[in-house]
């Protein structure tokens, strides 16, 4: 019931997104290594990593919603075009501008010891931006997510 309706949304973005089937029974060491526990899975990839999922049937909108997050900027695009606005941490701007991830996170972690409740939301909500950029399961994103919880509680 879900090949329909993710066909119809990929063909709508006129080769903007592949869609690729695979069959878990054929290729158990594929599923493995992607942990599909449910079917169907769905599995949206940006160079090379998973950014965003889902198990089960959806709704077409929430299909298209799906689809339409795969498409969009990364979330950090906006993050570094209010700081260059701002002016303020420069050192994470020139991070994520350079594409290095694990520098701006750390930074980010180094401000929040002496920053305000509000100051401390703003860097969070940064930091979270990367995570999502970088996807659940990268090995970066996964080790700042427990350092920014520690940091911040």
């Amino acid at each position: 019931a879900l090949a329909p309706i993710l066909e119809q949304e990929v063909g709508r973005r006129a080769g903007a997104v592949a869609l690729a089937k695979v069959d878990v029974d054929a290729n158990p060491g594929l599923s493995a290594s992607y942990r599909v526990q449910g079917i169907p899975a769905v599995k949206g990839f940006r160079d090379g990593r998973v950014v965003a999922e889902f198990v089960g049937a959806r709704a077409p909108t929430a299909v298209a919603s799906f689809v339409d997050e795969l498409l969009a900027p990364p979330r950090t695009s906006g993050i570094v075009d209010e700081l260059r606005q701002s002016g303020e941490l420069p050192g994470v701007l020139s991070a994520l501008e350079d594409g290095d991830e694990e520098r701006a996170l750390d930074l980010i972690l180094d401000e929040i010891p002496g920053a305000s409740p509000e100051r401390r939301e703003w860097l969070r909500s940064i930091a979270v931006a990367v995570f999502h950029d970088l996807g659940h399961d990268d090995p970066v994103a996964v080790s700042y997510r427990r350092r920014l919880a520690t940091a911040l509680y």
